[in-house]
């Protein structure tokens, strides 16, 4: 009776082991969990006691960058992995880096990756775990709640974020109901079961994502496993977190986050970065002011660019007229003045847009972790034709940093703009995607609004940029998210960030 109680129970529900159990009795233990799939509906999953997943079935692909201070992050963090390995006694485990997977940079989107690690891991493994930096994995834990799934069944596992409402990054999508999609959490760590991998490998080969752009890679990898119910929806895991390490609330995590902000000591000087404001004559009267009234304070060194000299301001005329879009000629005239030697020194440059809302003193606890000697460029990241070889760029509303090296390169290359109005992030990716140099990505930059991103993910981040003032209160937004005041998530916690993890 109570076997058959059992498997009604079961019937129809996509479990995680098969549903019929053998024998007249019960011959093993079951226990069930409790997990809610991307709608928010919760299912329950038949779970076998004690056969837990060994860890070398287990692949985990660290979301690392070149840059030598993130791979000195990653490397610690994979040092943490192999410490805990020890203690299982079951070896250790593979650990892959994401910029060492090949020689293409363009790995970071996930998908061009996918076919390498399908091919190069999943015929001897029987999982990948996808975790960034600073996550903090409890490997014992982590085999257990992956023991809850079957790994012959195509799983997509994570921590799920939601939009509250439809945003441009996300190109409006469920704009109907957008808090009805779920997509990993990447800091939390997240999972994909081989035989998904694997899949997703061909498929990819012929059917690229159907946007050209890589913008939010947390979203469009959701996508485009779902494909329009095609696929696997996110089942949301609650023992994936995006709590601190530590904290009181995360006992039952197999995943917690070890820092949400770099601490590499004491910000670079002021007079160390030097601030150029893209404007033209039509925005002299309403965004300029606001810069003024808002983080220009706080720059040693700025200048405003435009097509017209105004002494009130004051502006300089580089010479090249306003263009409506694009701006790559005003750019590159720019990056020319800024390593004549002319006007300064610094060691770094940052070029914003004049309806950029930025936090200077952020920026230069950020640039004390990047070493300017080398070519370092800084901001958000966002890729083009990623899935066909394409190449990276910094994205330029929410503020591209570039160490003097970087600058002196792409000038010494040869490197200039198929026309005036070309975009130039994107020309100046190209680039550095020719010099061989990477962009770095810091997810404290950003594009948008803080309306088009998830509050609870801006709370930890400690923003250093916003773009745009469509529809909002620049002022307002300002000083509720960019004001160097005590950072947010550390008044909501009461304590300092760790880094010793």
């Amino acid at each position: 009776m109570l076997l058959e109680t059992t498997k009604s129970v079961l019937e129809g529900r996509n479990c995680a082991c098969p549903s019929a159990l053998p024998g007249d009795s019960l011959t093993r233990a079951v226990r069930f969990s409790r997990y809610a799939d991307n709608r928010g509906k919760t299912v329950d999953r038949q779970v076998p006691v004690n056969q837990l997943v060994a860890l070398r079935e287990v692949v985990f692909v660290m979301q690392s960058q070149r840059n030598s201070y993130h791979a000195q992050r990653a490397g610690q963090r994979r040092a943490h992995l192999f410490h805990q390995a020890q203690s299982l006694k079951q070896g250790s485990p593979d650990v892959v880096f994401l910029h060492e997977l090949s020689e293409y940079d363009g790995n970071w989107g996930i998908l061009p990756a996918l076919p390498r690690l399908a091919e190069g891991y999943c015929r001897s493994s029987s999982w990948i775990f996808f975790l960034e930096e600073e996550t903090v994995v409890d490997l014992a834990r982590l085999l257990g709640v992956l023991s809850k799934f079957s790994s012959g069944r195509e799983w997509f596992l994570g921590r799920a974020l939601y939009d509250v409402e439809a945003t441009i990054i996300h190109h409006y999508a469920f704009s109907d109901e957008p808090a009805g999609f779920g997509y990993p959490d990447f800091i939390a760590g997240w999972a994909l079961s081989c035989p998904l991998v694997k899949r997703l490998a061909d498929y990819v080969k012929y059917e690229p994502p159907k946007s050209d752009f890589t913008i939010d890679p947390k979203h469009e990898i959701a996508l485009y496993i779902w494909e329009e119910g095609r696929g696997p929806a996110l089942t949301d895991v609650g023992e994936f977190c995006s709590e601190l390490h530590g904290s009181p609330s995360t006992s039952h995590c197999a995943s917690t986050v070890n820092s949400y902000l770099p601490s590499c000591g004491n910000p670079v000087e002021k007079e160390d970065l030097f601030v150029a404001v893209k404007t033209c004559q039509k925005f002299h009267h309403d965004r300029v002011p606001i810069v003024k009234k808002t983080w220009a304070k706080d720059a040693a060194l700025l200048e405003f660019y435009s097509d017209v000299t105004d002494p009130a301001i004051p502006t300089i005329d580089l010479g090249v007229p306003n263009t409506e879009r694009g701006h790559c000629a005003k750019t590159f005239a720019i990056l020319r003045r800024f390593i004549s030697g002319d006007v300064t020194r610094a060691s770094w440059l940052l070029l914003v847009d004049d309806d950029t809302l930025i936090s200077l003193p952020r920026l230069r606890r950020l640039l004390r972790c990047y070493d300017p000697s080398e070519a370092v460029s800084v901001g958000e990241r966002y890729g083009y034709g990623l899935s066909q070889g394409g190449y990276s760029y910094i994205t330029g509303g929410g503020g591209m940093v570039f160490s003097r090296e970087t600058v002196l390169r792409i000038l010494s290359s040869g490197c200039a703009c198929y026309s005036p109005d070309a975009p130039d992030d994107m020309v100046l990716g190209m680039c550095l995607n020719t010099l061989g140099l990477s962009v770095t990505h810091s997810p404290q930059f950003h594009q948008a609004r803080p309306d088009d991103y998830p509050k609870e993910v801006l709370i930890r981040q400690s923003p250093i940029s916003f773009h745009k003032h469509w529809n909002i209160d620049p002022v307002a937004v300002y000083q509720q998210w960019l004001m160097d005041t005590k950072e947010p998530f550390q008044r909501l916690l009461g304590r300092e960030f760790r880094q010793e993890l």
